[in-house]
């Protein structure tokens, strides 16, 4: 079991020694798995972009994240997924409404503050994996480190863990270009969870892998929600939508259908 929610020094414990608790989600939100405090809470939420013709990616959306939840998004291109992904992550802010990101207004926050509150909140996974070409998989791992002031010795001993932690371990100085698609796409996943983010959002997690791969990632990210990892993924893919607690169906810039699994 991999677990990054815990210890002080490394951020790892045993799986066994997390528990997800249930509670009632917060009223107003829609219903979802998990704990009582959302990690992320989004209340009566626009999101409007202007141009010659102003575009309402999102229109009075509301939806909350419980620690320990997981949670599916699908829609058809265009629906509102990424701008949804983008205001979770606290890289955009919303036009209206609220957006509570780890308890944070993210609106009432600066640029720098939501930036630091972000690398301590979230960790992304994207479908291009996005890893720096010229570092090794245990220094693109060890990277979010550096930013929280972790010292070399220990960034580079945790983010071995890491690798180890998803079968990576003999592949700790290997460059992105001697990996496979599928290795690559779990050294991206160590390093989303290098800094123990309260909340993993995966963009298409699977779009760049085969189907036997994309089932093996699939596996990895179960047995980091049975730990007590919160995970947020949008994909346009069922079969990988499946193995959430929940899928939320976006179209249009509002949400379709929310459908327990």
């Amino acid at each position: 079991m991999i677990n990054l929610r815990g210890s002080p020094g490394t951020g790892v414990t045993d799986a066994t020694d997390t528990e997800v608790a249930g509670g009632d989600s917060p009223a107003g939100a829609n219903p979802a798995p998990g704990d009582g405090e959302p990690v992320v809470d989004l209340a009566d939420v626009t999101k409007t972009y202007e141009g010659a013709v102003a575009v309402e990616a999102l229109s009075h959306v509301s939806l909350s994240l419980p620690a320990g939840s997981y949670t599916a998004v699908m829609g058809p291109s265009g629906s509102g997924k990424s701008t949804l992904l983008n205001l979770v992550g606290g890289l955009d802010t919303p036009t209206s409404g609220t957006v509570r990101l780890d308890g944070q207004d993210i609106a009432a926050l600066s640029d720098a503050e939501r930036a630091r509150a972000r690398g301590r909140t979230v960790g992304f996974v994207f479908q291009t994996f996005n890893l720096m070409p010229r570092l090794t998989a245990v220094e693109n791992v060890a990277l979010p480190l550096v930013f929280q002031g972790v010292d070399r010795g220990e960034r580079r001993e945790r983010a071995a863990d890491l690798l180890s932690r998803v079968g990576l371990g003999d592949r700790l100085d290997h460059r992105p270009s001697e990996l496979s698609g599928g290795q690559r796409q779990r050294v991206a996943i160590a390093r989303a969870l290098a800094a123990d983010p309260a909340l993993l959002l995966a963009d298409e997690p699977t779009g760049n892998v085969d189907t036997e791969t994309g089932a093996q990632i699939m596996d990895l990210f179960a047995e980091l929600h049975e730990a007590g990892n919160t995970i947020l993924l949008v994909t346009h893919e069922r079969r990988i939508a499946e193995h959430a607690e929940r899928i939320v169906h976006f179209r249009d810039g509002v949400i379709e259908d929310v459908e327990e699994l």
